[in-house]
């Protein structure tokens, strides 16, 4: 199984075509904050009647978001409890009815479309502009005023990230501190025991007064 990861921002769209075996598996990992929509939309390429192709999207916990099996295409949104990578993966496999397939011809490789958007890019602002009747005008500064929470969502992440990371640091650091003065004390420790075990060795040898 393959893997490819892909890191963006917050507010970005993926559009992505690959080959996917016959009998195989491809998978496309990505990040996502919490509460963000993420709406994706794949479709499927050459399909041979005897196979069949499933879909499987979840996160690093194995929470399943989004499953379909025996499909050809479709959509699916989701959002995450907590700031989460998720994995799309697509396997194909002979339908149970074709038996094995050993020894037939080799079967070409399928291929795959898939389209994925997050935050700003994942909302339909034409159904939203026709919902609130909104002018052009106002749904533009609808879509501004969203993609600055998103960027100021973006930002807090980053700077507890940071924050995080700054306090993990300086308790490392804090804690090599004190393990080299142990090291030394014992080191020190170490080396006036040696000379007095040899002082009183060479004493009762009477090799020196």
């Amino acid at each position: 199984m393959r893997v490819v990861v892909l890191l963006y921002c917050i507010s970005a769209a993926l559009s992505i075509s690959f080959k996917l075996p016959a009998e195989g598996t491809r998978c496309i990992k990505e990040e996502s904050h919490k509460d963000v929509l993420v709406v994706g939309e794949f479709g499927i390429e050459n399909l041979h009647e005897s196979h069949e192709v499933n879909i499987l999207v979840s996160d690093t916990k194995g929470q399943t978001l989004f499953s379909k099996e025996t499909a050809e295409s479709g959509k699916f949104a989701f959002t995450l409890d907590d700031y989460d990578m998720f994995s799309i993966c697509f396997t194909g496999k002979r339908k149970s009815d074709q038996g094995s397939g050993r020894g037939g011809p080799p079967v070409d490789d399928m291929s795959v479309k898939l389209t994925v958007k997050r935050g700003v890019e994942a909302k339909s602002y034409n159904d939203l502009a026709k919902a609130e009747k909104l002018k052009p005008m106002e749904l533009e500064l609808k879509k501004l005023e969203d993609l600055a929470e998103a960027i100021v969502t973006d930002f807090a992440y980053m700077k507890s990230r940071e924050k995080l990371m700054r306090d993990t640091n300086e308790s490392t650091n804090s804690r090599v501190l004190w393990f080299s003065i142990f090291s030394m004390a014992v080191l020190l420790g170490l080396a006036l025991w040696q000379v007095f075990y040899l002082k009183r060795f060479f004493k009762a040898k009477k090799l020196i007064e």
